[in-house]
């Protein structure tokens, strides 16, 4: 229900302006003052009532602007904020900073699920001031139904932090704030709302402000920050990357976060780092709550040097000392790569920012992570096909009738859910009776723009102009200049680069520790859901054993020389190779050494796998087996997105020719299954349940790579 507005006194601007100082200096301490950019959006949101959209840079104060407004309209009667956020870390930031306001805070987020009930009663109370909740808690009809009802009873403001999440184009798309455009088109016109962001090019900038309305104002700031110092940094390989930043880790001031593209690097090069006497830590998606929050406080505290990072540890983590950021590799977008190198230098003079790009590794990384916000059209309308308007259907199921892999198949089923296609409900989702076009045109778009923006980031590190204005160009900063500071501008001044790419002989171990690193295969237990046959678990003796890899998808050890084997760069097996194998196999804590070798056929590498096989059979003087037969027929497993369609791809299709199994007492042995690579491990799954069956012993499955 909502109710007429009484209209509350609006502040005059002397007003706004002095209650802002004040909160400002409360904030950030007693000789702080407002920007004018932060003037105007306060003033705009409070004494306009304007829909208002700030572009700001990481660390200009765009928190600060929805504090001072939210403290402004309470102490006139207004009823509390909402501040839509994505992420859990930022929520905990601003519920401690708000308290500096005297500000009650809240956040309603998958994190506290035991308070909802009690939070949603302090907020029909009036004793919330501002409430945080995430983008996902729009997609329950029922929260939505009781809290903005709740909210409509009262004016209030609306916060969306980081917008660019709004818009399809920006680089962090999220299907859950689609919801968001909805609840901003069914407010009233009296409601207020920020808008704010750091990372918005004119592009996603227009399409926020449209969606805010045709009268939203807009406030860009310069992306310039005079504290960052922008270098790159290139070098041959992960191992003299490492030794590089052991290097001169201990010359950089302060303490600061190496960021890593994947979490084994990030692992990887925490401890190499810690082993040369550095205080580091890693950090990423896999960390758990309780230890992101420990390992943050410890690197606002400097009590470690560096926090060796993924992207998790992205928007949301303010540390205004922060003194250098590092990437051992980039990521896939400039806006990206900005808002990582911004969470640097926000209330210090200098701050290092080294880019170290790993051409080819970044390269087969990019290409496993990339994703298009749509699918195909076909993708979509299989979908849609495969689902009920009375019966829900689970994403299992669906999975073994489209071959789309989980996480993209729960985003399009995201879509499709705000665009009114398919609904969530208990057990699944439903097809809705609501007619649905598929947008062609804005796929093929954002298509594009994926490979555009990866383009231009191959471009940072051979830029021969200023580093930072490359980037400020693409994210169209009006008024975007040299710096004067980066490495390109210090050489065209006739002086000398602080960091050059001189090496240390440290580069010899950092390349032993990274072909050292023991990669595990964990073999699988259950069958892939959704499935009528096979089902259920996998019995004990027909699964695989703990298997290993000699690397990892991208990893800075094994992981170029495998990949130039497995796209034929290289067409024989070195005994660099061999002796790197057979250092993992010595390594290897089995409790029963393998009496035998069984090779898997392999259409694109049987010839390789073959050839490893009889090394590794000669060293260890073990008899080799071709006792696994693939039917031809069978598809490529490459071409199979998801565990459904991976496992009906070799079930039935592999078999055990008997004829080629060693006679017992060789047979019932352990037995040492080799093949080229482990990505959803079904094929070693398979294979392993059909040697045990035909009464092999135990499997133990080595791969030369794996995700």
């Amino acid at each position: 229900m909502t109710v007429e507005l009484i209209e509350p006194p609006r502040p005059t601007p002397e007003e706004v302006a002095a209650e802002l100082t004040a909160h400002v200096q409360l904030l950030a301490g007693p000789e702080a003052q407002p920007r004018p950019e932060q003037l105007e959006a306060v003033t705009a949101v409070v004494s306009g009532r304007k829909r208002t959209l700030l572009v700001a840079r990481t660390g200009f104060g765009k928190s600060a602007v929805y504090f001072s407004a939210t403290k402004m309209l309470r102490d006139r009667g207004w009823g509390p904020s909402i501040v839509i956020s994505p992420l859990l870390a930022l929520m905990r930031d601003q519920v401690a900073a708000a308290e500096k306001l005297d500000l009650r805070a809240e956040t309603i987020n998958s994190a506290n699920t035991d308070d909802w009930g009690e939070i949603e009663e302090a907020l029909l109370a009036d004793e919330i001031d501002l409430l945080l909740i995430a983008p996902e808690r729009l997609a329950n009809p029922g929260f939505r139904e009781r809290v903005f009802s709740m909210m409509l009873s009262r004016p209030f403001a609306l916060v969306c932090d980081e917008a660019h999440c709004i818009s399809d184009w920006g680089h962090d798309f999220r299907p859950d704030y689609l919801r968001l455009r909805k609840v901003i088109g069914e407010l009233p016109a009296w409601a207020p709302i920020l808008a704010t962001t750091a990372t918005a090019n004119q592009r996603v900038t227009d399409d926020v402000a449209s969606q805010l309305g045709p009268d939203a104002v807009v406030l860009r700031t310069s992306l310039d920050r005079a504290s960052l110092h922008c270098s790159v940094i290139e070098l041959d390989d992960d191992a003299e990357r490492l030794a590089w930043v052991a290097d001169n880790l201990g010359d950089m001031d302060g303490s600061g976060i190496i960021y890593a593209l994947t979490v084994d690097q990030a692992v990887t090069t925490a401890e190499w780092l810690s082993e040369r006497g550095h205080n580091v830590a890693a950090y990423s998606g896999s960390t758990s709550p309780e230890e992101r929050e420990r390992l943050e406080d410890r690197l606002r505290n400097n009590e470690l040097k560096a926090l060796v990072a993924t992207s998790a540890l992205g928007m949301g983590f303010d540390k205004s000392d922060m003194a250098f950021c590092i990437h051992l590799g980039l990521p896939p977008t400039p806006v990206a790569y900005y808002q990582q190198i911004g969470r640097a230098g926000r209330g210090i003079e200098r701050a290092e920012v080294i880019a170290m790009p790993r051409p080819k590794e970044d390269e087969r990384i990019w290409a496993w992570f990339e994703s298009v916000s749509m699918p195909s059209r076909e993708v979509c309308e299989r979908v849609l096909m495969q689902l009920d308007t009375s019966r829900a259907t689970s994403i299992p199921r669906l999975e073994a009738a489209v071959n789309m892999g989980r996480s993209r198949l729960s985003t399009l089923l995201s879509i499709l859910d705000v665009q009114g296609a398919v609904a969530r409900v208990k057990g699944g989702y439903l097809r809705t009776p609501s007619e649905w076009t598929y947008d062609g045109e804005l796929a093929d778009r954002l298509r594009t723009l994926r490979s555009d923006e990866a383009n231009q980031m191959r471009g940072y590190s051979s830029h021969q102009g200023c580093r930072l204005r490359y980037l400020r160009d693409l994210l169209d900063d009006p008024e975007a200049s040299d710096c004067g500071r980066c490495d390109r501008c210090v050489v065209s001044a006739g002086e000398e680069p602080r960091w050059t790419a001189e090496v240390s002989s440290g580069a010899g171990e950092a390349r032993d520790h990274l072909r050292g690193i023991d990669v595990g295969v964990e073999p699988r237990r259950q069958w892939a859901p959704g499935l009528d046959e096979p089902k259920g678990k996998i019995k004990p003796e027909r699964q695989a054993r703990q298997g290993r890899a000699l690397s990892r998808l991208g990893d800075g050890g094994w992981g170029p020389h495998v990949a130039s084997l497995l796209e034929g760069s290289i067409d024989e097996v070195s005994s660099e190779l061999i002796a790197g194998i057979a250092g993992i196999l010595k390594r290897w804590d089995w409790e029963q050494r393998p009496g035998w070798i069984c090779v898997m056929p392999s259409r694109r590498n049987g010839d390789l796998i073959s050839a490893i096989a009889d090394e590794i059979g000669r060293l260890g003087k073990l008899p080799v087996h071709h006792a696994l037969v693939r039917d031809p027929n069978a598809g490529w497993q490459s071409e199979q997105s998801n565990s459904a369609f991976q496992l009906a791809n070799v079930w039935g299709l592999l078999s055990v020719d008997t004829a080629q199994l060693p006679a017992d007492p060789v047979r019932s042995m352990p037995v040492l299954l080799i093949d080229d690579t482990a990505d959803s491990r079904w094929t070693l799954t398979v294979a392993s349940f059909l040697l045990q069956d035909s009464a092999t012993g135990p499997v133990l499955p080595f791969v030369l790579q794996t995700r």
